[in-house]
């Protein structure tokens, strides 16, 4: 019984929906600043945090041109989702998530002129015409066709502008309601998403270049974690430090630590740690005993 429970405690579906609950707990309801203006439409934001750029903002103005703008540059917006879709990527909704989700489309249908070709009139006196008894009655019959193809002609004309008038309604509807439908960022990983990934702390690294986190409290942190490493190359152990390593493996890399501490940033308490290494300081930061920021300066 306990090898069965055990198991299900660490399966891959059950871990999910438990990190899945963590970052709704930590982000779900609280307020973020956008860093970047955001298309307004559910494809939203594509993030890749593992690519050298995780962003394609040329397909961000493509989907802008396409959608317009839900969110500005600077515009504080609620998270009103997060959501982790198997092993593929965490969608990180802000202000609904945008439009075109399931029932946004409802009663939103382009709406086509409804006109017609040709009357039964007019092929009944084209069929006259074939077997008029003689001109002046041809010429009376012609002059019936023609006025009821100009008859048709007003109708058909009268059709395309009240679906073209409803077109238009019907866009400038949609612009408000994508404008008023918030974005989402998806933040996308190629082979699964990683551990250290589905925590608050790695969505905010994730997101940092892009998203203001200061109301949740954890604004230092999140920017911190995406702060480029100063580290010179080739130096030893140096050269392998990253973000994401455990407290054990900087310090199978670096050594005992020389000083060590703790801070209180927001919700979050911040390890401090700093080392000597090839004739350089180390300051590593740690959040959950994973390295989430380090600086190396010249001793």
């Amino acid at each position: 019984m306990r090898t069965t429970l055990f198991a299900l405690l660490l399966s891959p579906t059950l871990l999910a929906a438990q990190n899945e609950a963590a970052l709704r707990q930590a982000f779900e309801g609280k307020l973020v600043s956008v860093k970047m203006a955001m298309p307004g439409t559910s494809r939203g934001v594509e993030v890749h945090p593992q690519q050298q750029a995780p962003v394609n903002f040329r397909q961000v103005a493509d989907r802008i041109k396409d959608f317009g703008t839900a969110l500005k540059i600077g515009d504080q917006v609620m998270v009103t989702k997060v959501v982790v879709k198997k092993d593929s990527h965490i969608e990180f909704q802000l202000g609904g998530g945008g439009f075109g989700t399931f029932g946004d489309d409802a009663g939103s249908q382009w709406i086509s002129a409804d006109t017609e070709s040709e009357t039964a009139r007019e092929k009944a006196l084209k069929d006259s015409i074939k077997t008029a008894p003689g001109p002046t009655r041809r010429k009376q019959l012609e002059k019936e066709l023609a006025n009821a193809r100009t008859a048709r002609e007003r109708e058909n004309d009268k059709a395309r502008a009240e679906a073209a008038q409803a077109n238009a309604a019907r866009e400038a509807n949609l612009r408000v309601k994508r404008e008023q439908g918030g974005s989402r960022f998806n933040i996308r990983y190629k082979d699964g998403i990683p551990p250290e990934a589905l925590t608050p702390e790695g969505v905010m690294a994730a997101l940092a270049n892009y998203v203001d986190f200061a109301a949740t409290g954890a604004k230092a942190t999140a920017a911190a974690a995406v702060t480029p490493p100063t580290a010179p190359t080739g130096t030893g152990g140096l050269s392998q430090l990253k973000k994401g390593l455990s407290v054990r493996e900087v310090e199978a890399l670096l050594g005992p630590a020389d000083t060590a501490g703790e801070e209180q940033q927001g919700a979050m308490t911040v390890m401090k740690r700093s080392y000597s290494a090839d004739g350089m300081k180390v300051t590593a930061s740690f959040v959950s005993g994973v390295l989430v920021d380090f600086v190396i300066t010249p001793r």
